[in-house]
C-alpha cells in the first residue's frame, strides 16, 4: 500500500514543485501566477488558524463554521425562511439565530436573551428585556424594607447586645434560656437586615446609574471599550439608546402619561415593556433626537 501511495503521491508533487518554480518566474503565464498566489494565500490562512498567538480553537471551529453562518443569514433574509420583519444585527455562533440589537447569548441558559444585563444566580434566570424592570423594583423595595428593619430594630439591637455583654459577668445575669435566644436572635436580625441593605443597596444604586444612562450591564463594558477606541482617535463615543435622565427612565419604567408614576410605579402593575426587544424606536413622547444604531 505505501507503495502505490507513493507511486500516486509523487507525480502530483512533481507538478506541484513545478508550478511553484514556474509561479516564481515572471514569465509565466497569468493563470498559473494567479493559481500560484492564490495556492499561497491559503497555506498562509490555513497556518494563521493554527498558529494565531491571539486564537484557539475556538476561533478555528467560528472560522470553519463561517461559511454556515453566511449561509443561515442569506437564507433567513432573502429566501423568506421565519422571515417576521425581525430586525437583526447577526447570526448567533452559539446557537445559529437572528441576533437583534442589544441580544446576547447567555452561556448557563444556553440561549440568546433579548436586552441582555445580566445571569443572576440568586434568581436562576436572566435578567433582560421582559423582567428588567421587575427585577429593578425588587432590588429597590427590598433595600427599603432591610433599611426600616435596621433602622425600626436599632434600639433592640443595643438592649439585646448590652444584655448579650453581660452574660459573663460575675455573678451571671438571671436570663432564662428562651430570653438568651430572643436577644441573639435581635442581633442578628439586625447584622443581617443592614447587611443585605448595604449590599443590595449598592447594587440597585448601581443599576440605577445604567438604566438613567440607557445601558445595560453588558453594555457599559462594551460601550467603555467603544469609548476608549474612538477618544484615541479623537472622535466621541455616543450612546444611540440613551434618551436622557428623566426619558430613560420612562422607557425603562413604562410612563406614557402622568397618572403611570401612581398606576404603574408606586402601585404593582404587570404592564409590558416598551417595544418588543428586537427594534428599539423610542417611544414617540420621547424628545430624543436620533433613531438607534445597531450595536453587537
Amino acid at each position: 500500500m505505501r507503495g502505490q501511495r507513493s507511486l500516486l503521491l509523487g507525480p502530483a508533487r512533481l507538478c506541484l514543485r513545478l508550478l511553484l518554480l514556474l509561479g516564481y518566474r515572471r514569465r509565466c503565464p497569468p493563470l498559473l501566477r494567479g493559481l500560484v498566489q492564490r495556492w499561497r494565500y491559503g497555506k498562509v490562512c490555513l497556518r494563521s488558524l493554527l498558529y494565531n498567538s491571539f486564537g484557539g480553537s475556538d476561533t478555528a471551529v467560528d472560522a470553519a463554521f463561517e461559511p454556515i453562518y453566511w449561509l443561515v443569514d442569506n437564507v433567513i433574509r432573502w429566501c423568506g425562511v421565519g422571515r417576521n420583519d425581525i430586525t437583526t444585527v447577526s447570526i448567533c455562533k452559539k446557537c445559529i439565530n437572528p441576533k437583534p440589537a442589544r441580544t446576547h447569548h447567555c452561556s448557563i441558559c444556553n440561549r440568546c436573551v433579548l436586552k441582555m444585563d445580566h445571569h443572576c444566580p440568586w434568581l436562576n434566570n436572566c435578567v433582560g428585556h421582559y423582567n428588567h424592570r421587575y427585577f429593578f423594583s425588587f432590588c429597590f423595595f427590598m433595600t427599603l424594607g432591610c433599611v426600616y428593619c435596621s433602622y425600626g430594630s436599632w434600639d433592640l439591637f443595643r438592649e439585646a447586645y448590652a444584655a448579650i455583654e453581660t452574660y459573663h459577668q460575675t455573678p451571671p445575669p438571671t436570663f432564662s434560656f428562651r430570653e438568651r435566644v430572643t436577644h441573639k436572635s435581635l442581633v442578628y436580625l439586625w447584622f443581617l437586615c443592614s447587611s443585605v441593605a448595604l449590599a443590595l443597596g449598592a447594587l440597585t444604586v448601581w443599576h440605577a446609574v445604567l438604566i438613567s444612562r440607557g445601558e445595560t450591564s453588558i453594555e457599559r463594558h462594551i460601550n467603555k471599550k467603544e469609548r476608549r477606541r474612538l477618544q484615541a482617535k479623537g472622535r466621541v463615543f455616543r450612546n444611540h439608546y440613551n434618551y436622557g435622565c428623566l426619558d430613560n427612565w420612562k422607557v425603562f419604567l413604562g410612563v406614557d402619561t402622568g397618572r403611570h408614576w401612581l398606576t404603574r410605579v408606586l402601585l404593582p402593575s404587570s404592564h409590558l415593556p416598551h417595544g418588543n426587544g428586537m427594534s428599539w424606536d423610542p417611544p414617540p413622547w420621547v424628545t430624543a433626537h436620533s433613531a438607534s444604531v445597531m450595536a453587537v
